[in-house]
Order: structure tokens, then C-alpha cells, then sequence
């Protein structure tokens, strides 16, 4: 996928509508709507990371779909399990530490271990 399409899966992702982004980004409407639309123009480095930014990806993330390796002992996450990630941070506490519970649980259910006391 290119920057268009990755630009719209981000807005639907975060459910940001394009006047939204630009208040953020303080890119012109015109500028994100050329961004969008069948031809899709790409953008400026500058209202690039503006956009990347405002969205809170990175550039690459926006350009090219993939996450940028940080470091080198930073395990990269799978599309779908940065996914989560994003979801999960849009929880309260307890919603978060409810979903880390089920997520453990379910991964015992697998292995055939009981769930510990305590976490």
C-alpha cells in the first residue's frame, strides 16, 4: 500500500475526520483532500511528518506500511499486534488490565496451565 491508502486506513483507524487533521497537522484542507483522492498526490516531507505527527505514526509507517525498527533489542510488533497496542492505550486502567487478564488467560487456555493468583 501506498501513502493514500495508509493515510486513510490511519484516519479510520483513530475515527479522526480530515478537519480534524488539519486543525492537528495544520495542513490545508486541499493539501490532505489532493492526498486522498484517486490520484493521490504525495505529500511535502514537511507536511508529511506534519500529518505522520499528528496521527502519531511515523512517516515511513504512512509512506510505506511498515513500522520503523527501534532498537536493536526492541522486538518489532506484527501489523496486527501494533494494532491491539493502539486499542489497547485508548483504554482506561482498568478496561487495559481486564484485556492483559483475558489476553493471559487466553494464552493458558492454549497451554493447558491454570491461571496463577494474583497475575
Amino acid at each position: 500500500m501506498g501513502f493514500r491508502e495508509n493515510l486513510k486506513s490511519e484516519l479510520a483507524y483513530s475515527g479522526m475526520l480530515v478537519k480534524e487533521l488539519v486543525a492537528k497537522s495544520g495542513v490545508s484542507k486541499h493539501s490532505i483532500d489532493n492526498y486522498l483522492n484517486a490520484r493521490g498526490q504525495i505529500p511535502s516531507v514537511e507536511a508529511g511528518v506534519k500529518i505522520a505527527r499528528a496521527l502519531g505514526v511515523s512517516v515511513e509507517y504512512l509512506v510505506t506500511g511498515a513500522e520503523v525498527k527501534q532498537a536493536k533489542k526492541e522486538q518489532t510488533l506484527s501489523g496486527e499486534s501494533l494494532t491491539i497496542a493502539r486499542l489497547a492505550e485508548q483504554l482506561d486502567d482498568d478496561k487495559r488490565q481486564f484485556l492483559i487478564d483475558f489476553i493471559k488467560w487466553l494464552k493458558l487456555r492454549k497451554t493447558g496451565t491454570t491461571l496463577e493468583a494474583g497475575r
